[in-house]
């Protein structure tokens, strides 16, 4: 664990994960996976949320109890896989803003093209979190960050379910100020630009297409 990066190797996430890395895992226990250990995830990018007291009654006695402070944090889904992440996330933070970043990656160039981009106000007031499960090239996630900074974000973390050598030091040479919190950092990239070992395509996995 690094400033930079962040490896969860909380025993549920990599046990999660190994069910999801298998190939005969369904389309639907795919999503149903990748919701639970999104929920994991999000315990330890939120760790350092800031926090204040508001006074209280319990049935007991009044307290000052520690509640979240500032504005509603932004969850960015980097578009499509992104969702998956998305969903489980916002079962635990149901108050969050949401934004979508459109992105798809050419295959010959393996460069993002940008087809979507809508994102909540005063995102400089907010912490966000922009999620995607495969940090792969990192082309895509550097040209999403890049998106959400020039729209006003000045306090980005990014959260992926598995990451590439290559992609976390593209991340980490683009936007050394964006800690990256992962479940895996595995072998490296095949010359497609995929994920080795990895876990396929996540995307059709999650939605059941080729």
């Amino acid at each position: 664990m690094t400033e930079h990066l962040t490896h969860v190797t909380h025993p549920l996430v990599q046990h999660k994960l190994t069910l999801m890395r298998r190939k005969e895992t369904s389309t639907a226990g795919f999503r149903q996976l990748l919701r639970e250990i999104s929920q994991l995830l999000a315990y330890e990018v939120t760790r350092n949320l800031p926090m204040t007291t508001e006074r209280i009654e319990t049935p007991l006695q009044p307290m000052d109890a520690p509640v979240l402070d500032g504005k509603k944090l932004v969850l960015v889904s980097i578009l499509r896989a992104g969702n998956g992440l998305l969903d489980g996330i916002l079962e635990l933070i149901p108050s969050a803003r949401v934004g979508f970043v459109g992105l798809y990656r050419d295959e010959e160039t393996l460069q993002p093209v940008q087809y979507y981009f809508k994102v909540p106000q005063a995102l400089e007031d907010r912490m966000v979190i922009a999620v995607d499960p495969m940090l792969a090239t990192g082309n895509s996630s550097v040209a999403a960050i890049d998106l959400l900074k020039k729209a006003g974000a000045t306090n980005i973390r990014f959260l992926c379910l598995l990451a590439a050598p290559e992609g976390i030091a593209r991340m980490k040479e683009a936007h050394p100020d964006v800690p990256i919190v992962t479940a895996a950092i595995d072998e490296r990239l095949n010359e497609q630009g995929y994920i080795v070992p990895g876990l396929g395509d996540a995307g059709d996995r999650m939605f059941g297409t080729k």
